[in-house]
């Protein structure tokens, strides 16, 4: 027993680390991804029904029978408990912090909510047979927790203001803007029209063939006239971006910047070529899956690419014209 008592007073010790926060939230945002993806699954494979009942499987029975559907969906909830004990993983390392800090307890705490929400919706999804507007509103909650999870990852990333900070008043060091107003703007208008592109792919997802069941109800759109509509954002928000990433282009702003505008260019190009791919050849269901995938990276991507103009680097350096340094701050009250 002393040997046991001994390693739980390591662990908590552990946890009071901030390079553990950190990897905890890490681990949020790979875990949450994998649910989306996970839960994807369930729907391309027609299993969205396998388990009937919730929040046991069926009405006689906790676990899924021996059944196909039922054991893919059930695995799914299996992937839920294990992402949820994640999170509550996370909430105590940013409460156990030292020094601790509000953000990461706020948005640790976001996290958390957000699934107790999800465990609620997933259940009233099944109740109402996979009834579209509860498969989108599932899957956009997940898409939004994912980005809370960045952003906690993030900001667990970044340096504390100053040294010995006492636990009641520590908080992140000050941000600087690394680019001007006008990039900026554009940036949040990208984010925002990100939301737009992916809420609207769920709405083919759910006048399309793929419903996650038999004889579940659809939405009674044209899908040709959806897949347009969807296609026609996604085409503004990749010109948008090229614009964006020109201008920065133009402007020297910092090359990491830049870094992440390529990465971020790069995914929106596969997954456009992806989405089309899967519309030219009649949504097969392994395109689908790839595509939903695509649209977590697209929503990861265009999230770190945002949280990258910014930097709390004690003294942080761009170029803005060749031969002439500036100081971040001075770049942004240009």
């Amino acid at each position: 027993m002393p040997a046991l008592g001994r390693a739980l007073r390591r662990l908590w010790t552990i946890f009071a680390d901030p390079g553990f926060c950190r990897r905890a939230a890490a681990v949020a945002v790979a875990a949450l991804a994998v649910g989306i993806v996970s839960g994807g699954a369930v729907r391309l494979s027609g299993s969205g029904l396998g388990c009937s009942d919730w929040p046991s499987c069926t009405a006689t029975s906790v676990v899924a029978p021996l059944q196909f559907h039922a054991w893919v969906e059930f695995g799914n909830r299996l992937v839920n408990v294990v992402i949820t004990l994640g999170m509550v993983l996370v909430v105590v390392a940013s409460f156990r912090r030292r020094p601790r800090r509000a953000d990461l307890v706020a948005l640790s705490l976001g996290v958390v909510a957000g699934i107790l929400a999800e465990i609620v919706l997933g259940g009233e999804t099944v109740l109402h047979k996979l009834a579209p507007q509860f498969v989108m509103a599932h899957f956009l909650l997940a898409v939004v927790l994912l980005v809370d999870a960045l952003v906690l990852y993030h900001r667990a990333r970044q340096p504390d203001d100053g040294p010995d900070v006492p636990d009641s008043k520590a908080r992140p060091r000050p941000a600087t803007c690394l680019v001007r107003r006008g990039h900026l703007l554009a940036s949040r208008g990208l984010l925002a029209l990100t939301f737009v592109v992916v809420a609207l792919g769920t709405v083919v997802t759910s006048t399309g063939p793929h419903a996650g069941a038999p004889g579940v109800p659809r939405f009674g759109f044209s899908l040709h006239t959806a897949a347009q509509v969807h296609g026609t954002a996604v085409e503004l928000l990749l010109a948008l971006t090229v614009g964006t990433l020109w201008a920065m282009h133009r402007a020297h702003v910092s090359p990491a910047v830049l870094r992440r505008g390529e990465v971020l260019l790069v995914v929106l190009v596969a997954q456009a070529a992806v989405g089309y791919s899967q519309y030219l050849t009649g949504d097969p269901v392994l395109l689908v899956g790839v595509h939903l995938a695509g649209a977590t990276a697209v929503v990861t991507a265009m999230v770190f690419f945002n949280l990258g103009l910014y930097t709390r680097d004690s003294a942080p350096v761009v170029q803005t014209v060749p031969g002439d340094r500036h100081t971040a701050r001075e770049l942004a009250r240009t």
